[in-house]
């Protein structure tokens, strides 16, 4: 018999803890490289736009990539809410097998177009030469990173987060540790390898992630490696939920993509300043995103057990907490406001636009915090198709069009986040609808 699921303060922040720690490593890898790059002494700002920009590029396509790892925890934790997990034994080894094969792929293709990729960012002259030099390293942990994000999902669908936090933390020390030392160099061991060495710092991590993944799946889980045919029965609704996901990722990054392509368009010390507020962004984004992982992983087990009140009184906990978070760390960055940015550059201009729109970034956060929850919460429940179409029309008829509006009065960066803002009320206002729509009649 499986275990009753546990929606309490402490068993929320049991799996949402160890969530945080994993969600945090990929922003904090990318904010690593940002702030060590931006502090080089020769072409700062040219190398802290090409890291934002390709940065972002790699983020795009890992994103679009791991809409499995949603499909995957949403499908074993409804089984193992069932208590039939015997049914998909097959099932992870075939899905991680075929993302290996996409990944190599995209890996492929995109590194083949890596120039006219950036060029489509209005990346140009040094920044687009240190833009490409950066992808065709980092994206040879594509195939890395996908097998680890699948692994996470098998593991959070068994309502297990800790193994993915342990995984995490030994990606991150080891990232920044090597972030120091090939970036700037070792007197007489190992010359300065610039932005191409914090390149090479995310991969040696990746290689170690994925490595511990393989181990721990093997002995902590009842799943194996070994491919198996015919194809498990829930494949293709993983590979339909995935490729809704998918939709959904694609349309999402375009919005990131525009505004990207909009702050190099204005400049150098534009996407620079850009790249540092995204960063902090995003961390933030993965740092809530640690209570919407709960949405994720125990809606699919509550859905499993048909327990629609404790899934309703689970929605309300999760957005109580996150926004809790969310207000913590906006008052902290809004305390310490202009000596974040120096983390990161001490160029002054790049300083002074960066503090014209970061108060964006932090009064949005409460709003991000309500729309993440609900987010992990439908693709817990497999609601894909809602997902995609809330994210086609958040961008196509809020984004997009706020981001034009400002820039044709010329607000620059204060448009970008002005769209964001835009983008995200109508994400999580449209999903409380829906979710009250759909599920609270059944809670009676």
């Amino acid at each position: 018999m499986h275990k009753e699921s546990n929606i309490t303060f402490k068993g929320i922040n049991k799996l949402a803890i160890p969530a945080i720690i994993t969600g945090i490593a990929e922003p904090l890898l990318s904010i690593t490289d940002t702030a060590i790059i931006g502090n080089v002494e020769t072409h700062s700002i040219e190398s802290l736009a090409a890291v934002g920009i390709a940065g972002s590029f790699i983020s795009a396509l890992i994103w679009i990539l791991a809409q499995t790892r949603s499909a995957i925890s949403a499908t074993v934790a409804k089984y193992l809410g069932a208590n039939i997990l015997d049914y998909i034994t097959s099932l992870p080894a075939q899905i991680i097998s075929l993302n290996l094969l996409l990944s190599v792929l995209i890996y492929g293709v995109s590194v083949f177009f890596a120039n006219e990729i950036f060029e489509l960012y209005n990346a140009k002259g040094l920044v687009l030469n240190y833009s490409v030099s950066y992808f065709k390293i980092r994206a040879l942990g594509f195939p890395l990173t996908l097998f680890v994000f699948s692994v996470f999902g098998v593991f959070r669908g068994l309502q297990n987060t800790y193994w993915p936090m342990v995984i995490s933390i030994i990606g991150v020390i080891l990232n920044i540790i090597l972030d120091v030392i090939l970036v700037y160099g070792v007197d007489g061991l190992i010359a300065p390898m610039h932005v191409e060495g914090a390149a090479w710092a995310s991969v040696i991590a990746q290689v170690v992630m994925a490595i511990l993944a393989f181990v721990l799946m093997l002995k902590k889980t009842p799943f194996n490696f070994k491919f198996s045919y015919p194809f498990n029965k829930e494949i293709s609704n993983i590979l339909s939920i995935s490729f809704n996901l998918i939709i959904r990722a694609i349309s999402l990054n375009i919005a990131l993509f525009m505004a990207n392509s909009y702050a190099t368009k204005y400049g150098d010390t534009y996407i620079a300043a850009q790249t540092i507020a995204f960063q902090i962004w995003l961390f933030f984004a993965f740092f809530i995103d640690g209570y919407a992982s709960v949405g994720n992983i125990v809606s699919g087990k509550l859905l499993g057990e048909k327990n629609y009140k404790k899934m309703w009184l689970l929605s309300i906990k999760l957005s109580r907490y996150s926004i809790v978070v969310a207000v913590i760390l906006s008052v902290f960055c809004s305390i310490f406001y202009l000596e974040i940015g120096r983390l990161f550059t001490k160029d002054q201009q790049v300083l002074q636009l960066f503090g014209t729109i970061f108060w964006i970034v932090l009064i949005m956060q409460p709003i991000n915090a309500v729309a993440f929850v609900f987010d992990g919460i439908f693709k817990g429940l497999a609601e894909a198709v809602i997902l995609r179409n809330l994210l086609l029309f958040a961008t196509f008829l809020g984004f997009i069009p706020a981001l034009l509006i400002g820039d044709y009065f010329d607000l620059k960066l204060t448009a970008i986040w002005i769209a964001f803002t835009v983008w995200m009320l109508m994400r999580s206002g449209i999903l409380i609808f829906k979710f009250r729509k759909k599920y609270l009649f059944k809670n009676t």
